[in-house]
């Protein structure tokens, strides 16, 4: 492990070994370092901010720190500003939500999306249903991957506007959909819309190399703190194509109650609704700072040998029959893959365990892990080999406020409905993955009594 990186631990993130926490949520949320909070303390109590929609001496203040955050997430981004404007929102769904609602679907068009996606982008099929468009899910395969985009793409229909969706990494499995995908389906007529809220916390995101037209990131999930800021940078072509259905606050130049009528602003503070996060907004500076300071490359590095001794320790776990202990979902290897693991528990007859009993135990033994779906159906329905419409029965059956998903798995005949998911980040150590494997054969010696189990 490196030295680096164990130092920033002892210096940054002692209160984990302090409160006995082993934290693998790390695509939940990163930790934030001490430092970054202190310093962001220091800021408030040595500055006076006001709103910045004025220009008061408290209010030219806030924007200098508005003016310089932005600059700061093209330059960490090596996004070119001639090319990219930053949107700040209040989170990654906030920033696809703006895309959803104002880009320019209509009868003919196509909203293409892979199945694995967070919902905060199956939603906005929604939008695209009211205007007309087709929706339309690329599928995966048993490994959650793509097969052929090339295949799948086809070509867009001239003279409409199309709109791919994909994550650069799968908040469920981990895999990491290539970024070469971008520039394919350019070439196919799409626009391109990447969620990179789960990639850019351990990897780099280079907007000088690859061009998609619209980028999410929450960087509560890079550095920890400030929560409720996100961003959507997004291409000024491309931000020109997008038409909102409503105005606010800070939105546009001049609106009258008297005609009726509004003047919008043309650029990004036309997306940015009422105040913004300005008390927050230095800590965002500071937070990229911080992890420029480690280095991406060791970011990167350390997650990706860490998640090489995980699924070795998962994969090698087995009962005393030699059944496997654990399955895990995805890529069982670091090839085109980042830190999140998704599994379950398996018992000597390959039955899966109830996740909820492993959160259950892992709460127990202070390890933070995540359980569930994780809002992601589609990488959710194909690992648990889910029949199309099996579960379009038990939707209608249990449809409404009864609907629970340990019901839904009763009406699958107790197929599994939730995964358990170990996420890595910078403040993850070894030790950490050897308290999850220690519960999980615990729990398993628990619910399989008199079953030896080996490591």
């Amino acid at each position: 492990m490196d030295e680096i990186v164990k130092e920033l631990r002892r210096r940054e993130f002692a209160r984990l070994d302090a409160e006995g926490h082993a934290y693998l949520d790390h695509t939940g949320s990163a930790l934030y370092p001490d430092s970054l909070v202190r310093a962001h303390a220091e800021l408030l109590r040595r500055s006076t901010l006001g709103n910045p929609h004025s220009r008061s001496p408290t209010s030219r203040l806030s924007t200098e720190h508005l003016v310089h955050a932005r600059r700061r997430v093209l330059e960490f981004f090596r996004a070119d500003p001639a090319e990219y404007e930053v949107v700040f929102t209040a989170n990654a769904t906030g920033a696809l939500k703006l895309v959803g609602e104002a880009y320019p679907f209509e009868p003919g068009s196509c909203f293409l999306l892979t199945a694995d996606n967070h919902n905060s982008v199956n939603g906005i099929r929604e939008f695209a249903a009211a205007r007309g468009a087709a929706t339309r899910y690329i599928p995966l395969g048993a490994d959650l991957r793509v097969a052929s985009m090339e295949a799948e793409l086809g070509e867009a229909r001239p003279g409409t506007h199309n709109l791919l969706a994909y994550p650069a990494q799968s908040n469920f499995s981990g895999v990491k959909h290539p970024l070469e995908w971008i520039a394919l389906a350019h070439e196919r007529g799409y626009d391109v819309l990447l969620d990179a809220a789960a990639f850019v916390p351990t990897s780099r995101l280079d907007l000088s190399r690859v061009k998609p037209d619209f980028v999410c990131v929450s960087f509560y999930k890079m550095f920890g703190y400030p929560t409720g800021i996100g961003a959507l940078l997004a291409r000024r072509e491309s931000l020109a194509k997008l038409h909102r259905p409503w105005f606010g606050g800070g939105t546009v130049r001049f609106a009258s109650a008297q005609n009726a009528v509004h003047i919008p602003y043309r650029d990004a503070a036309a997306f940015e609704d009422g105040t913004p996060n300005f008390l927050a907004l230095a800590a965002v500076s500071a937070g990229l700072d911080f992890l420029d300071e480690v280095g991406m490359e060791r970011v990167s590095a350390h997650v990706t040998e860490l998640t090489a001794l995980l699924l070795r320790e998962l994969t090698a776990l087995r009962h005393d029959s030699g059944a496997p202990l654990v399955r895990v979902y995805g890529p069982s290897s670091t090839e085109g893959r980042g830190g999140t693991v998704a599994f379950n528990l398996l018992g000597p007859d390959g039955a899966v365990v109830d996740c909820r009993l492993v959160e259950a135990a892992a709460a127990e033994a202070r390890i933070s892990i995540r359980t569930g779906y994780f809002c992601n159906p589609g990488a959710a329905e194909t690992s648990f080999e889910i029949e199309d419409e099996e579960a379009l029965r038990c939707f209608e059956e249990l449809k409404g406020d009864d609907f629970t998903l340990a019901r839904f798995s009763v009406c699958l005949h107790d197929k599994p409905v939730g995964a358990v998911r170990a996420s890595l980040g910078l403040s993850s150590n070894e030790a950490d993955i050897r308290r999850l494997v220690e519960m999980l054969v615990a729990l398993a010696a628990r619910v399989a009594p008199g079953r030896r189990v080996e490591v």
